[in-house]
């Protein structure tokens, strides 16, 4: 089978490299898949790079989330075990967290379901309790971890403020249904925020990026508001005053899904239970930007490290399903 190795750590686009090799053979207790799509997320990008807190031996595959088949040709939704990711055509992965893939959903959504919805869902409900008629500010809107958590502020019925950068991006973010757009390239956050919330600030911040976003966040931040952090795409890691928490009385929230995995996977399951029943009635559909072949997942890998990339760029073994979109 085919599959992308990285030898040693740097750049995806340049360590990188697609190689003839056996399939994996599953240990105790995961199961082989097919891989139908493999959707990229920044920390295949972080891996290549050596920067992320797993770091698997080298060589392997990159692809931490995946849509593909089991061997009795079930349709299902997995993260692979490292180091046999999923940019390649067959992986494997753990038995017990292999999920059913939502019918509605064709393979390349149904790949982009899983981390990114779930980080927003425990982002916005378990860990924020955004409530119907909040308002939520989404950094980086039109990304693909940002795009999944305007889609699911807005099933919660939040009043959506989407930070984007640049007109290309501020489009996509309007068409997924964001209230307010507001284009970090030429508009002043802050004050377009304040504007838009009359002075008063978001409920809920929903950070993805750190660095000058968290920076923005603290001072557009609601009475009893919640920032949430959930990445560091800016490659910045924010040192929060807390004397500032304390006396305009928000606060500051962490998450880390990959923990529920193993701290309580029955939240992880009934969650995507609930995202799928929110795909079944069209409240959330992830928004796949690009569709590539195998041969393409190097180039795609650095394009999302890269952050010119909207949505979701998703790999799909074989002849791309219809090309870009």
């Amino acid at each position: 089978m085919q599959a992308w190795h990285v030898h040693e750590n740097g750049e995806p686009g340049e360590v990188m490299r697609l190689a003839d090799v056996e399939r994996p053979t599953p240990g105790d207790g995961q199961v082989l898949l097919k891989v139908r799509a493999a959707n990229i997320n920044f920390p295949d990008a972080l891996m290549c790079r050596g920067h992320y807190q797993v770091r698997p031996p080298l060589p392997f595959t990159p692809g931490v989330e995946i849509c593909g088949e089991t061997e009795d040709g079930r349709r299902v939704l997995a993260n692979p075990a490292l180091p046999y990711g999923g940019l390649a055509e067959y992986t494997v992965a753990d038995a017990t967290a292999v999920l059913p893939a939502p019918e509605v959903l064709d393979d390349a959504e149904a790949a982009a379901l899983h981390i990114g919805y779930q980080t927003g869902w425990f982002a916005l409900h378990r860990r924020a309790r955004l409530e119907a008629g909040e308002t939520l500010l989404v950094h980086a809107a039109a990304g693909g971890v940002g795009s999944a958590a305007v889609q699911l502020g807005k099933a919660a019925g939040a009043t959506v403020i989407g930070v984007v950068g640049g007109a290309g991006k501020a489009a996509v973010a309007r068409e997924l249904g964001c209230d307010v757009v507001v284009d970090r390239r030429t508009e002043d956050v802050v004050a377009a925020v304040k504007e838009a919330t009359g002075g008063r600030g978001a409920d809920v911040i929903y950070d993805p990026v750190g660095g000058e976003a968290y920076t923005q966040s603290t001072k557009v931040v609601a009475f009893e508001g919640r920032i949430v952090v959930v990445g560091f795409a800016s490659g910045s890691i924010p040192s929060p005053a807390l004397n500032h928490a304390l006396v305009k009385n928000y606060s500051i929230l962490g998450l880390h899904w990959g923990l529920y995995n193993t701290r309580n996977p029955k939240l992880v399951l009934r969650c995507h239970e609930q995202l799928t029943e929110l795909a079944a009635r069209g409240a959330i559909k992830p928004l796949v930007s690009e569709r590539v072949p195998l041969v393409g997942a190097a180039g795609a890998v650095q394009r999302v490290a890269d952050g010119v990339t909207t949505g979701r760029v998703v790999v799909v073994p074989g002849p791309a399903e219809g090309g870009a979109v």
